[in-house]
């Protein structure tokens, strides 16, 4: 299976539109002549469009330099990760490699045909001085059919594709594109072709005091989702994102819990937790891994005594593969994909009735107070568990901010709040993987002076954190930050 990560725009224009000349854009030279493809696609999805709504689309297509079935995953208009399969004639169904990359997207539900779509292309290269190709231009004539309300539309459309191009050509181009009366497509073309049932699926409308938190639970949901094919092949951005969305679902329902029944939403807070359990192990040594590799390179040569970095390579390479057997098992699951489903019918459904602004800003404020006490009790102490429940408190705190003033100052003091603490809490975590790779140095026989030498530095800085978090708790504090929440 192929995987590649696409960057295009999508663009129309008014009949009688003409692509302009295109050189000078971004480096481009010349144009090179165009080629005629005829591309013959049906995209597929579950009855009610989970995977077109969770930013997936999944084809068969004949035609082109690609044939074969494709699962795109992201938004129009960002880099989509495309994974290519190959397809010979008598594969009706989509692989099993790609039906578990949108088993979240589809909540593990089965897929079919959804709609076709008809695409006569004419496609440009854009070239620089040295023939390099930096981007392809198409012109698509699209016929699109509904294979489920008969539906049928028809569109001419533009796409432009970087190949060996970067975004400031797509800018370019983009505003050439514009002088000449094009505009900007914010849809794929198989979203388009679904369009009419698509439109007809709206959740309930939650109440104008609930609906910043459902926008932002929705968010987050989504999220999740959106990132469970990266998740699945271990990339670390992917892993990092979804556990983040995992933390904000649960605190945003733990922080608003009268919005949805009670039992039911601690339930699903109960599963999340589960998924997080998941992930954190392989983040945790994807981070750890990193933190330490980057710790001996900082090292002089001469004080790294004994294989220390092979040791730690050999080590966090066997962790990595057994928490992604993890993982796999867990996003393959059943318990996940109902997880999801229960997740679904919190985000769509209708919440408590009778709620006001006032009772989530409450809410709001309740979670900042648990944080202001939470800190100040464990900076008293300076216990190290004290301070790795203040900075979850300041999570929570953080994110019920988020869902009420989303780009409020006291976001991002926060954020450095957090970022304080953290660096405390890595300083604790790597000094006891560094205690345990000492020991078992030792009882190989092998020189433990470097374990010795790592476990100082980063005793050094949490020493240094005390100073730090104090001052970021006092600009967390300033009263024109927090004003808002005296209202």
């Amino acid at each position: 299976m192929a995987r590649v990560v696409e960057r295009e725009r999508k663009y129309s224009g008014d009949e009688g539109f003409r692509l302009p000349d295109l050189t000078g854009c971004g480096g481009v030279a010349t144009t090179s002549d165009a080629t005629a493809l005829d591309l013959d696609a049906v995209y597929w999805d579950t009855a009610d469009l989970r995977l077109a709504r969770s930013g997936y689309a999944l084809r068969r297509r004949t035609g082109g330099h690609d044939a074969g079935w494709h699962l795109k995953v992201g938004a129009v208009g960002g880099a989509r990760t495309e994974h290519q399969f190959p397809a010979g004639p008598e594969d009706a169904e989509p692989p099993p490699e790609l039906v578990a990359l949108f088993r979240g997207a589809s909540r593990g539900r089965p897929v079919d045909p959804a709609a076709r779509v008809v695409t006569h292309r004419r496609e440009r290269r854009l070239l620089d001085a040295a023939g390099r190709p930096l981007a392809e231009v198409a012109e698509d004539d699209v016929h699109a059919e509904d294979l489920v309300s008969g539906e049928r539309q028809a569109w001419h459309e533009l796409e432009v594709e970087l190949v060996e191009g970067d975004e400031s050509l797509l800018d370019a181009v983009d505003e050439r594109l514009r002088a000449a009366g094009a505009r900007t497509v914010p849809v794929s073309k198989s979203h388009r072709a679904l369009g009419g049932r698509l439109a007809a699926i709206r959740p309930g409308p939650a109440g104008p005091a609930a609906a910043p938190v459902v926008d932002y639970l929705t968010a987050q949901r989504d999220t999740l989702v959106g990132h469970h094919a990266g998740a699945l092949g271990g990339d670390e951005d992917a892993v990092h994102d979804m556990r983040v969305a995992v933390r904000r679902l649960r605190s945003t329902l733990r922080t608003f819990r009268g919005l949805w029944d009670r039992a039911e939403s601690e339930q699903v807070r109960a599963e999340l937790r589960w998924l997080g359990a998941q992930l954190g192990p392989v983040r945790d040594v994807q981070v750890m891994a990193a933190r330490l590799a980057d710790a001996v390179h900082a090292e002089p040569a001469e004080l790294v005594l004994g294989p220390v970095p092979a040791r730690f390579a050999e080590r966090f390479a066997a962790d990595l593969a057994t928490a992604l057997d993890g993982l796999r098992a867990a996003l393959g699951s059943d318990r996940y994909t109902d997880l999801l489903r229960r997740l679904d019918a919190l985000v769509e459904g209708p919440t408590a009735g009778g709620v006001r602004r006032r009772w989530v800003t409450r809410r709001v404020r309740r979670a900042v107070s648990r944080f202001d006490d939470r800190l100040d009790e464990a900076l008293a102490g300076g216990d190290d568990a004290a301070l790795h429940e203040a900075r979850k408190a300041g999570k929570r705190a953080r994110y019920a901010v988020e869902v009420r003033r989303p780009g409020a100052k006291l976001v991002d003091r926060f954020k450095d709040l957090q970022d304080a603490l953290g660096a405390h809490q890595d300083s604790v975590v790597t000094r006891d993987v560094l205690r345990e790779q000492a020991l078992r140095a030792y009882a190989d026989g092998e020189n433990t002076f470097t374990y010795g030498l790592l476990h100082a530095r980063q005793a050094a800085l949490a020493d240094r954190a005390g100073p730090a978090l104090a001052k970021a708790r006092d600009r967390a504090r300033r009263r024109k930050v927090r004003r808002w929440l005296m209202g």
